[in-house]
Order: structure tokens, then C-alpha cells, then sequence
């Protein structure tokens, strides 16, 4: 029997539509609002200003030395340089590099050398706050911080969220972040109080978070902090809070794009894909507007709504007609016009975002259009021009192997896995796929040591355990080994539809047909996988029950009318 609801890991999505904007269905991420975390070493330049002569070659041999990631050999240097040079620079470099190294005692003599040289008053206190978080002391981290901020400029409140966002100890880090960044104290700011929340959050101080981003709203009413408020309300379980944030935001921001995509990513997870699709539908329209409209049509199988998505952007102007070309490859796939899809993809700069993903697509077309020569073809280009890329290499590899796959050339997909393995050597993905097709060839022994293999290298991968164990289970070997591992998996992932199958199939094969049931009609019931389908008929005709049976491979002969599980099981059951 093939290896049923096995799927090719990195590839089963690509011999479908996906429209990439799916995404958007999820909260927008932030842009520019939470301070990037400190890259000290990366900060440093060599100053040269005042520095005598040894002075600066000292710090031209630190800076060597920084290049080489001889962080202790620059440390030195610069210390040395400081200690000689009258430049305040100097100093301030050396004790930044003094605190990313997490030299405490280094970096106390090189402050008081920059305070020597007149270091200005509110870079002091931010790097006494930075020694005294590294230090543990948490009353001197307030003190310095709170001086620091005193002034309420927002440059010194940007330095503050950045130098607690670059501690090692983040619990001390928030409980700093709390103590001085209250309501009272905030400038009139609305970046500077959703940056504090969102810096709140990421150190794990969520309640205080919420309360700033509360704060904020209520406050300023402004489309960031509304955004981050519900976001913050949606991570926290509160749903309808978020949704009733947007709603209300939508009313005093009606034409804010970043709003409309978050209240419409609210509506469609609960399946209210026409609501957001009006939602969208309103207002400027963006890259972003388009493919989330895009991708609420597909989820709804709207193919009227895809039409007119469809026309609407092929009259949009020139411009965001040539930011969305992809995009319109997309809706020409999913609207089963596969020359138009086809014309569109190859108006795609290859160089750009969607390059790739565009020969991926056409390839796959080529191939659906009884161009299988060029379909490989562009495949084996691809895995020439993105050598030095191993994600795009692998995927060039599995878009080979797969094209062969879906045709039941199996032993030429196994070769064009062979060759991406000799490309990337044990790569646990190509490694893992190559098992599943070597299980669909049914050579079980080959794909056993494939997953196997995967575990070796990756022993907590719950998709090899689900392979090993289904594979052995389906071809009655080493029962309780399979046990183990899928109740593994199980545990791991216990909504998994591929794995509640597999646990319901070994149960088959243990003579447990209840249990197989109750399994393979959850399974069933979360996915309308052909295979899942196949293994729950074949339990229902076992338990006697012939027209339920019936029932479900007639839904699978619609879902999939070459499946050759279905064929199969057929030939032995005689339905």
C-alpha cells in the first residue's frame, strides 16, 4: 500500500495554489516600533579626533581585531588607547566594548575615564545603568535609568529601552522597565509608549505590557497603539476584546490600512471571510490589501470573488499592476487559467521577492500543461542559480523530484533526491522526503533507514517519528516499536490529523477497530485527506458497516479519482 498520509515536508504546497499572502490572516507584524536589539561590536567605529599617533594605531589594531572576532585582543586595544587618549571617544568605545564583552570591572574604570575626559551627562547615566544591570544591582539601574530619563526627551527614552533590550538578564531587565517607565514619567510620544509595551512584552512582563498599550489608546487613539493593543488582547485569549479595539478603531481610522488588515484577520479566522472581504475591499488598496483579499477568496473557494479580484487588479494602474504580477500569476492559477498564470509569472523579475517563487510556479505549470521536458528543465536551472541558497536549493531539488513523483516515476525522483542529498549533504529534509518516496515506491526497507536517519540527526522530529512508525505499522512490522514512537508523536502533536491516522491505522493492524474508528474519524473530520479516507473506509468495511464505507470512498473518488490507495483497497475489499 502507498505510504498514504505521509506528505513531502518542505513540498506539499507547491504542487498547489498557495497564495502567499495567506499570511496576512495572521496580526501584521510591527514595523519600526520595537527598538532593534543592540549589536555593541557592531556600534563600534575607530574614532580618531584627539588620539595621538599610538593612540590611533592602537585602535586601528583593535579594529583588526574586531573584524577577526578577537573580541578580548580589541578589548585590550582599546582600553590601552583610552587610557592614553585625551578623546572622549575613545574612552566611550572602549567601554562600550568593555560592556558587551561583560567586563564589569573594565567597564567601571573606563566610565570613570569617560567621566574624566567629560562624558556627556545623559550617555553617563545610561552607561551606569548599563554596568549596573550588568552587575545585578538593581536599585542602581533604576537610579541611573531614572536620571537618565528625567530629562524626558525621547532620544534618551530610545537609549534606555535599547540598553534594556541588550541585557543578559531579562527578569531584571523588566522589573527595571517597570519601575521607571511609568504612565506619569512617559513623554507625549505615542511611538515611545507602544515601543515601552512591545519591549515590555518581549521580556516577559505582559501585564504590564497590556497596561501601557491600555495606556496608550486611551491616551493618544492612535492607529499604532490600537493595532498593538489588540494584538496584545488576541496573544492574552481575549478575542472579542481585540475585535471590539479594531472595530472601534476602524471608526476614527476608517482608510488605515494596518487596521483593516487586523480586524479583517480577526473576521476570517472565524470563517467571516465575506465581512472581510468588505473590510479590505474598503479604502487605499496596497501589495498588502490585494493578497489578503486574495487569500480570504481562496479560503472561501469564492471563485466570483477571485473573478472580480481578478479584473479589479488588471484595471488597476500600471503601477500597482507591476508590484502585484505575481499576485495576478496566482489568481490566474487558482482561476484554472494556466497560460494566462503562466504569461504572468514569467513578468516577474527574477531577482525580485517572488523571483523564485515564480519559476517554482511556472515549473509546476509546465509540467500541468504537458510540458514536462521544460518543467525539469527550469527545475535543474534553478538548482544552478541558487547554489550558494540552501533553502531555494533545496527547494529546487524537491520540485524536481516531485514533478517526477506525481507521474509515478519514482525511481527518477529518487535519483533527483540523490542528487540534492549530494548537494546537501544530510540534510534531514531531503533525507526525510526521500523516505517517503522510496515508502510510496515500496521500497519499505530503503525508507525505513531514510527515517530513521532523520531521528538520528534530529531525535525529537515528530513528522520522522510519525513516518517511521506508520510505515512499520503498514507493513505489519515491528508493531511495538511503532507504538512507542506514535504515541510519541501523539503526544506531541495530538491534533494532528496525519498522526491521529497513523494511530488509528496501527490500531487496525493490533486488531483494535474501535479505537482505529474512533482515530481515523477524528482524523477524517479535521482533514479530508484521500488517504485518511481510504484507511477509514477500510475499517468501516471490516466492522461490517458496507454503506458507510461506500460513503467515504465515494467522497474520496471525488477528492482524488486516481488515488491509488483507493484502487487498491478496492481490489482487495471488492466494495
Amino acid at each position: 500500500m502507498k505510504s498514504s498520509t505521509l506528505h513531502f515536508s518542505a513540498f506539499a504546497a507547491l504542487l498547489a495554489v498557495v497564495v502567499l499572502a495567506a499570511g496576512c490572516a495572521q496580526l501584521p507584524a510591527r514595523s519600526g516600533s520595537r527598538p532593534a536589539p543592540q549589536q555593541p561590536l557592531a556600534r563600534l567605529d575607530v574614532p580618531t579626533g584627539n588620539a595621538d599617533s599610538k593612540a590611533s594605531a592602537l585602535l586601528i589594531a583593535a579594529g583588526f581585531a574586531l573584524q577577526d572576532n578577537d573580541t578580548a585582543k580589541a578589548a585590550a586595544d582599546y582600553a590601552e588607547a583610552a587610557r592614553i587618549s585625551r578623546d572622549p571617544a575613545v574612552a566611550q568605545g572602549a567601554l562600550q566594548l568593555a560592556l558587551a564583552m561583560r567586563n564589569a570591572d573594565q567597564a567601571e574604570a573606563l566610565l570613570s575615564r569617560w567621566q574624566a575626559l567629560g562624558a556627556d551627562a545623559h550617555e553617563l547615566a545610561g552607561a551606569r545603568g548599563q554596568l549596573a544591570l550588568l552587575r545585578g544591582d538593581r536599585a542602581g539601574a533604576e537610579q541611573q535609568f531614572a536620571s537618565l530619563v528625567a530629562s524626558g526627551r525621547t532620544e534618551d527614552w530610545k537609549t534606555f529601552a535599547a540598553d534594556l533590550l541588550s541585557a543578559r538578564d531579562t527578569a531584571l531587565a523588566g522589573r527595571v522597565l517597570e519601575a521607571v517607565a511609568g504612565t506619569d514619567r512617559l513623554p507625549a510620544n505615542e511611538g515611545i509608549w507602544v515601543a515601552l509595551s512591545q519591549l515590555a512584552e518581549h521580556l516577559g512582563r505582559h501585564a504590564f505590557a497590556r497596561k501601557l498599550a491600555e495606556a496608550a489608546v486611551a491616551r493618544f487613539d492612535g492607529t499604532d497603539s490600537i493595532h498593538w493593543a489588540a494584538s496584545l488582547r488576541l496573544a492574552a485569549g481575549d478575542r472579542a476584546g481585540a475585535q471590539a479595539l479594531y472595530a472601534k478603531g476602524m471608526q476614527a481610522h476608517p482608510r488605515n490600512i494596518e487596521l483593516r488588515l487586523g480586524y479583517a484577520s480577526l473576521l476570517g479566522d472565524q470563517g467571516k471571510y465575506g465581512e472581510a472581504l468588505r473590510v479590505l475591499a474598503e479604502g487605499p488598496q496596497t501589495s498588502a490589501t490585494w493578497a489578503a483579499r486574495v487569500a480570504f477568496a481562496a479560503r472561501a473557494g469564492d471563485d466570483a470573488a477571485l473573478r472580480e479580484l481578478y479584473a479589479q487588479l488588471q484595471r488597476a494602474p500600471a503601477a500597482q499592476r507591476a508590484d502585484n504580477v505575481f499576485l495576478l500569476g496566482q489568481l490566474a492559477e487558482l482561476l484554472k487559467h494556466d497560460q494566462q498564470a503562466l504569461a504572468w509569472y514569467a513578468k516577474v523579475d527574477p531577482d525580485s521577492r517572488h523571483g523564485f517563487d515564480a519559476q517554482v510556479r511556472s515549473a509546476v505549470l509546465l509540467d500541468k500543461t504537458g510540458q514536462s521536458e521544460q518543467a525539469h528543465a527550469l527545475a535543474a536551472q534553478l538548482q544552478q542559480d541558487y547554489v550558494d541558497d540552501p533553502d531555494s536549493l533545496r527547494t529546487a531539488y524537491e520540485l524536481d523530484a516531485q514533478l517526477y513523483s506525481q507521474h509515478g516515476e519514482h525511481a527518477k525522483a529518487i535519483a533527483a533526491f540523490d542528487r540534492g542529498l549530494a548537494a546537501l549533504p544530510d540534510d534531514p529534509l531531503l533525507i526525510y522526503d526521500r523516505g517517503i518516496e522510496r515508502a510510496n515506491a515500496g521500497n519499505t526497507d530503503a525508507a525505513l533507514a531514510d527515517f530513521r536517519k532523520v531521528l538520528e540527526l534530529n531525535p525529537g522530529n515528530v513528522d520522522a517519528m510519525n513516518a517511521l512508525g506508520f510505515t512499520l505499522a503498514d507493513a505489519d512490522r515491528d508493531l511495538p516499536e511503532a507504538t512507542e514512537l506514535l504515541r510519541k508523536a501523539l503526544a506531541a502533536k495530538p491534533d494532528a490529523a496525519a498522526i491521529m491516522d497513523s494511530w488509528g491505522w496501527l490500531q487496525y493492524r493490533l486488531g483494535n477497530l474501535d479505537q482505529a474508528e474512533t482515530y481515523l474519524k477524528r482524523a477524517w473530520g479535521k482533514q479530508q485527506d484521500p488517504d485518511i479516507g481510504v484507511h477509514l473506509g477500510e475499517v468501516l468495511w471490516k466492522m461490517g458497516q458496507h454503506h458507510d464505507a461506500r460513503e467515504v470512498f465515494a467522497k474520496v473518488r471525488k477528492l482524488d479519482p486516481r488515488n491509488s490507495s483507493l484502487r487498491s483497497a478496492e481490489r482487495r475489499l471488492r466494495p
